[in-house]
This record gives structure tokens, C-alpha cells and sequence, in this order.
């Protein structure tokens, strides 16, 4: 079984090495190019709003961070699920999950401080101040800091036992996510409505569609290159542990039968 894994193991890291440069190459220029576009219509493409003035272009910047997290903490979720599912059973299948998770809990985690300090940025034009203990601004502080334990729990612990821990608390940490979107709507906040099945007068102007499409598109592309990157060297590092712990065992079985 050893000797069947190490072969899982070295056909994983080959095919890695050639999947991750026509992914980083043809990824990199197509992330760059909706990066571009998106900033050349959020300065260029759309008018200054009628009451916030230029300040309307945080948007362009504010609403794609968030509809990342949106995207890559649910998928922390499931390779949380899918790493549980798998740990017992198949163990290459587990890692992956495993290296998914690390990867999309990071993103995850980044969209949220990116989130925030363009929102505040935008509230301290608009309210006149950097923060407020808004329903929907407390509860995505919460969001982001449950996700930074579960990164402080990867680090800082180690053995067996620390990929199950980060994929409970990952599964504990997403039910906040709901909580956030609904807030504005369960309280009484100063936060906008969400720009998505909101209340009454949600959604964007036309004139602004088009930038923010493609903005989401510019910095969810990004967020997969990042996520990519990173999926890629955490899957990579803990299949060298593992390939270096069954040589050590192998090594040790050999030895032993040699004495017996």
C-alpha cells in the first residue's frame, strides 16, 4: 500500500508541475486583462453618482471583494466536508481537500479585510466616520475573525488531528455567512441593502452595471489565480511530508526485518 501511495504521490507532483504553468500563464493574462478593463470603466466608463459623487467608484471595489468571499468561503465549506468524508478513506483525496481548504479559507479571509477597508473607506466619506457597530458591519468583523482563528488554528497547530479541527470550525464559521447577508434585513442598520435580492430599491443603475460586472469578474479571476497558487504549494508541501514519512517508515520495516 506504501509503495502504491508514493506512486499517487510522484504522478500528483508531475502533474502539477505541467497543469500549474498553463494555468499561471493563460490564468495571469486573463486576470490581468479584466483587472485592466474593469479599472479603465470604473474611472472612465460611468458617471459620477448624483449624491456620493466619485466616491460612487469604491463601489467597483467594495461589492466584487465581497461577492469573492461569497464564493470562496462556501468553498471552504466543502472541502472541509469533502476532507471529513475522505480522511478515512481516501487519502490523496483528503489531502487535496485539505490544501483546497487552506487555499479558500486565505482568499476568503483577504476578500473580507479588502471588504472592509474599502467600506470604511466609502463610510468615512459618507457617514463621516471609519466604523460603526452597524449590524452588518459587526457581524462580517465577526466573519472575518472566526476565519482568521481557523488560520491561526492551521499554523499553530500541528499532527493528525489539525486538518479535522480547521474542517469543524470551518463548518461552524460559515453559518455567520447567512447572518451577514440577512442582517440588514432582521435590524435596523446604516449599511445599504444587499445589491441582490435586497428590499425594495435594491440593485444597481444601469449606467453602473457594466463596470461592476466586469470588475466581479477581474477580482473573482484573481481570486482563483491567488487560490490556485496557493491550492498548488500547500498540496505540494504535504505530499513531500507524506512522501518523506513512508520513506522513513519503509526504511524502518526494512531494517527491522533484516535483525529478525
Amino acid at each position: 500500500m506504501a509503495k502504491q501511495y508514493l506512486a499517487e504521490i510522484r504522478r500528483e507532483n508531475s502533474r502539477m508541475k505541467k497543469m500549474g504553468k498553463v494555468f499561471l500563464g493563460l490564468w495571469s493574462v486573463l486576470t490581468v486583462s479584466l483587472l485592466g478593463y474593469g479599472l479603465f470603466l470604473a474611472l472612465r466608463g460611468s458617471p459620477p453618482d448624483a449624491e456620493q459623487g466619485n466616491m460612487i467608484r469604491a463601489f467597483y471595489y467594495h461589492f466584487p471583494n465581497w461577492i469573492g468571499a461569497a464564493i470562496f468561503l462556501p468553498l471552504n465549506l466543502l472541502a472541509s466536508i469533502a476532507y471529513l468524508a475522505f480522511r478515512n478513506k481516501n487519502t490523496l483525496a483528503a489531502t487535496k481537500a485539505d490544501a483546497m481548504a487552506l487555499a479558500t479559507a486565505e482568499m476568503g479571509v483577504l476578500y473580507c479585510i479588502l471588504g472592509m477597508v474599502t467600506g470604511s473607506l466609502w463610510g468615512r466619506e459618507e457617514w463621516g466616520i471609519w466604523w460603526t457597530w452597524d449590524a452588518r458591519l459587526t457581524t462580517t468583523l465577526m466573519l472575518a475573525l472566526i476565519y482568521v482563528a481557523y488560520l491561526m488554528t492551521r499554523h499553530l497547530t500541528s499532527g493528525s488531528s489539525r486538518a479535522t479541527i480547521c474542517a469543524v470550525l470551518a463548518i461552524f464559521g460559515f453559518v455567520d455567512m447567512p447572518i451577514v447577508y440577512m442582517s440588514t434585513q432582521w435590524w435596523r442598520t446604516q449599511h445599504p441593502a444587499p445589491v441582490f435580492g435586497g428590499a425594495e430599491g435594491s440593485g444597481v443603475a444601469p449606467s453602473m452595471l457594466k463596470p461592476t460586472l466586469w470588475n466581479v469578474a477581474g477580482w473573482v479571476a484573481w481570486g482563483i489565480l491567488i487560490v490556485g497558487i496557493r491550492y498548488m504549494a500547500e498540496l505540494r508541501s504535504q505530499l513531500q511530508e507524506q512522501e518523506e514519512t513512508l520513506r522513513v517508515t519503509d526504511s524502518s520495516t526494512a531494517q527491522e526485518s533484516i535483525h529478525v
